[in-house]
């Protein structure tokens, strides 16, 4: 028994030995630094942007490192508005799709964890076996040839992680994991971004099709002037058709426009998860919202905190360094231990009957390839070649996202200037419009001259429109560009945040 003991600790010490000159092969993932550029745009923003004296002509102000709300949405100070994210949060199938992954992905860093701890296997094997008689040794030849053999025993097995293979598999599956966690943050700030967009251009829309119904209006009451005169004999039926098909055209704008809306609206009740024909009760109009005054610009080092895309790329690229280090490892030997305990007997009793019926085992092995021809070394270079492609990919979307972010600050600031333009070419095509309107009364103008008022006033109208819709999307655009404040979000439970240890 004192032996089996000191044999025992062999074990133990062994891998103590090895856990503390363990290391871990491969480079140590280093996150690149923030872009070293001093802003967004080449010229410096504006302090304010301009001004119209319509719905959506208000001045912004671009206010450096401005924190982001969770519920940036909000900020438009629409109740319709926020009961649709918040249903779409509740019930979009997307949010809980990525979750699932999310859950998958740190399940598979928790099953790679159990390869730092033994491995034991308990088993319990009865027999009944045969001697065989017709041999000629009389031992074997003596007493009854049946008998009934129970085997118990207990195997554990340890593979010391020596040069950090697990470790850095551990390290890569924990990156992508944190990969899965910033996709399921771009999955949010995505939903919560297009709930904003479709009810901005659902309101686009219903303002395009009462600028088309004004516009119906207004011709139709031309042409109603016309008849009359033309009944008094004043102008030809000719003059008369063409007006009539002028305002024909104009009513075919309409259904597109209709058709656009109807689809609009499918597309808002697909986004809440529901199905088209549980359309919700909110409709959206652009004098229900309103414009944000004050618009944040994240410095540039706090961008790639932000965006969940940057860091989903960062922690791909943390994963490619890790497999670096598993590949490496792969090259180099690999030790493993294994015990064996067990107690044998012809009757199950018979196996608690220390020591006489008990055996044991210790044995290590240690394994190196030699030869394989080039097989390892070559999973090594395209690991290099993972993290380099990794590498690129990170800098590609970076690049990209500081474009998406110069391109939503140019978009507020000339939109603002098409804006004030659109207002004051519609007030001057209005004022245009009825002075030909009352001259055609008078007979003092003819048709053509009317035509080309109302088609001026028609694409100004409808310019005025869009460009008050645009300033809405640009704001929202903005705030998507910087991230959306989903650092900040109060309206779900935040993400877990998990602390997972690596045994040293």
């Amino acid at each position: 028994m004192t032996r089996l003991a000191g044999d025992a600790r062999i074990i133990p010490s062994l891998v103590a030995m090895a856990v503390l000159a363990a290391c871990a092969v491969g480079p140590d993932f280093e996150p690149p630094a923030a872009p070293d550029v001093p802003g967004y745009t080449a010229q410096p923003l504006v302090q304010r942007t301009a001004t119209a004296d319509v719905k959506g002509g208000e001045a912004q102000r671009f206010v450096q490192d401005l924190d982001i709300p969770g519920q940036w949405w909000t900020l438009f100070h629409s109740p319709a508005l926020n009961h649709m994210v918040e249903e779409a949060l509740r019930n979009n199938p997307t949010l809980p799709a990525a979750e699932a992954v999310l859950r998958q992905a740190w399940e598979n860093v928790y099953a790679e964890q159990g390869a730092f701890f033994p491995t034991a296997v308990v088993s319990y094997s009865p027999s009944r076996n045969k001697t065989a008689t017709g041999i000629t040794f009389t031992a074997a030849s003596s007493g009854k040839p049946w008998f009934t053999l129970h085997t118990a025993q207990v195997v554990v097995t340890y593979a010391p992680d020596v040069f950090g293979g697990v470790r850095r598999q551990v390290e890569s599956l924990m990156a992508t994991a944190e990969f899965q966690q910033f996709q399921l943050e771009a999955a949010y700030l995505t939903l919560t971004s297009n709930v904003v967009a479709a009810a901005v251009q659902e309101a686009s829309l219903r303002g395009q099709i009462a600028a088309t119904e004004e516009i119906i209006k207004i011709q139709t009451d031309s042409a109603d002037i016309l008849r009359k005169q033309l009944a008094l004999g004043q102008v030809a039926g000719a003059d008369v058709a063409t007006v009539e098909a002028t305002l024909a055209q104009a009513q075919a704008t309409l259904p597109p426009l209709q058709k656009q809306l109807a689809a609009q609206r499918d597309l808002l009740t697909a986004l809440i998860g529901r199905f088209p024909s549980q359309e919700p009760a909110e409709k959206f109009e652009l004098a229900s919202l309103q414009l944000p005054l004050e618009l944040p610009v994240s410095v540039p080092s706090k961008l790639v905190e932000q965006r969940p895309d940057i860091q989903s790329a960062a922690a791909q690229l943390h994963a490619a360094s890790a497999s670096i280090g598993v590949a490496v490892a792969a090259i180099l030997p690999t030790f493993t231990l294994t015990g064996n305990a067990g107690t044998t007997g012809n009757q199950i009793s018979q196996l608690f009957l220390l020591p006489n019926t008990a055996f044991w085992s210790l044995a290590g092995n240690v394994a190196q390839t030699v030869f394989d021809a080039g097989t390892l070394l070559h999973k090594k270079r395209a690991a290099d070649a993972a993290f380099d492609q990794a590498a690129e990919t990170y800098r590609s979307t970076v690049i990209t996202a500081f474009q998406n972010v110069a391109d939503a600050l140019h978009a507020v600031q000339s939109d603002a200037d098409t804006l004030k333009a659109a207002f004051a070419a519609e007030r001057a095509a209005f004022k245009s419009l009825e002075i030909a309107r009352a001259q055609l009364r008078l007979g003092a103008i003819g048709y053509l001259a009317l035509l080309t008022t109302e088609n001026t006033y028609d694409m100004a109208l409808l310019a005025l429109v869009q460009a008050q819709a645009a300033r809405y999307a640009d704001t929202a655009a903005l705030f998507q560009a910087l991230g959306g404040g989903w650092w900040n979000r109060e309206d779900i439970p935040p993400a877990k945040k998990w602390d997972i240890q690596l045994i040293p």
